[in-house]
């Protein structure tokens, strides 16, 4: 009898699958689990599901009677995320999603990170440039995730939601949005002086060139009912004390 036909509580071999499809590899798994190589092997890749391979494991796109992301917040923060400092390469061998995140914000930094892994990634690096880290992850499946990527620059293209996404976003709009005010947007402090005195209230700010991306900003704040206007060509604000309250609540600073 081999090792891989004996009796494994199931709560191990439940265990060892959960290692799997989350991204480990075989002999990962088995030595977290203490289980030999092929009892693993086995385990994993004796199921219907076996002929998906790494990230096409995770890959709700490639999956079938699979429609939507297992962590739809997630999926919503991410795309947000890649619309505003976001780039996808898909020239190299393996495509690499890229999301640029100011070292003054090291939450946000962990926020994106903790996304991708949701989302898909098995592995995240962290790569330290001038003044920001690129959060990083490759794999084969990303340009399924993020149709909206191409050459150029983003402004320069359209950048239109597919049939797939808008029930995602609709759903969870206030992910969406803390996703691209966290890359495009700020929270700030507004001073006015009105008759000699001085006033400070909060303010949420959003700027971007893309007039599809600014388009998609507005249909989602719109979704929560809040109000917004347009200070500049490019820049949103959201400065009534009902809506800025509203974003506080689904979105924040960043940190």
């Amino acid at each position: 009898m081999f090792e891989h036909e004996l009796v494994h509580p199931p709560e191990i071999r439940a265990r060892a699958r959960q290692l799997f499809l989350a991204g480990s590899t075989v002999a990962d798994t088995a030595r977290a689990t203490g289980l030999p190589y092929r009892t693993v092997w086995h385990w994993c890749n004796d199921r219907p599901e076996a002929k998906f391979q790494g990230t096409q494991l995770r890959c709700f796109r490639c999956r079938e009677g699979v429609e939507s992301p297992t962590d739809p917040r997630a999926y919503a923060y991410l795309l947000g995320l890649y619309l505003g400092d976001g780039h996808l390469v898909t020239t190299a061998r393996v495509p690499v999603l890229r999301i640029y995140c100011s070292n003054t914000w090291p939450g946000l930094i962990e926020a994106c990170d903790v996304a991708m892994r949701a989302v898909l990634a098995a592995k995240v690096q962290r790569v330290q440039k001038q003044g920001c880290v690129g959060v990083q992850s490759y794999g084969s499946h990303w340009p399924c995730l993020l149709p909206q990527h191409g050459p150029g620059k983003k402004h320069e293209r359209p950048i239109v939601l597919t049939d797939w996404q808008r029930p995602i976003l609709e759903d969870h709009p206030g992910d969406f949005l803390r996703g691209l005010f966290h890359s495009d947007g700020c929270r700030t402090a507004n001073r006015v002086t009105t008759r000699g005195r001085h006033y400070i209230y909060p303010r949420y700010m959003f700027v971007n060139e893309s007039t599809d991306i600014m388009g998609l900003c507005q249909w989602s704040l719109d979704l929560l009912g809040v109000a917004w206007r347009m200070n500049r060509r490019n820049s949103l604000s959201v400065a009534r004390r009902d809506a800025v309250a509203t974003l506080d609540r689904h979105v924040g600073p960043k940190s």
